[in-house]
């Protein structure tokens, strides 16, 4: 891997289920993120994923590509256009440094709307991961 090098893209549906299950296993209980009507009160036209959530989506895009023993140093994002239910968000990156066992990643997440999410993450893989115990009968 390489500096200027692009991960596979990620499809994900996001769907009424997925919103609603982030929002709530994230302890984020505001109402936009579960309930319809009260996100149309509000001037949205319908729920919309909350932010944790996001992050939890790009943090499982970085460590699907880089293995199990990756280790996420820093995610750092920034929200754009919401994610409704239909939509279908594509995640996108591209390695922007290297430094020994360290990359940092561009990510982009996008919909219909446009741009959802933005921002970089810095993942360590080990060269030597740590052995994994065998299980007790």
């Amino acid at each position: 891997m390489k500096a200027g090098d692009e991960l596979p893209p990620l499809t994900i549906p996001v769907t009424r289920t997925l919103i609603i299950a982030g929002a709530i296993a994230s302890r984020d209980y505001q109402d936009v993120h579960h309930d319809t009507e009260a996100a149309r009160a509000k001037g949205s036209p319908d729920i919309f994923m909350n932010i944790l959530t996001t992050n939890g989506l790009v943090g499982r895009y970085i460590t699907d590509h880089f293995g199990p023993h990756a280790v996420l140093r820093k995610v750092a994002i920034r929200l754009g256009v919401p994610n409704y239910p239909g939509d279908e968000l594509v995640l996108r990156g591209t390695v922007t440094s290297l430094d020994g066992d360290t990359a940092e990643v561009r990510v982009v997440g996008s919909n219909r709307l446009g741009h959802h999410v933005t921002g970089t993450v810095t993942v360590t893989v080990p060269a030597h991961p740590p052995a994994v115990p065998e299980p007790t009968p």
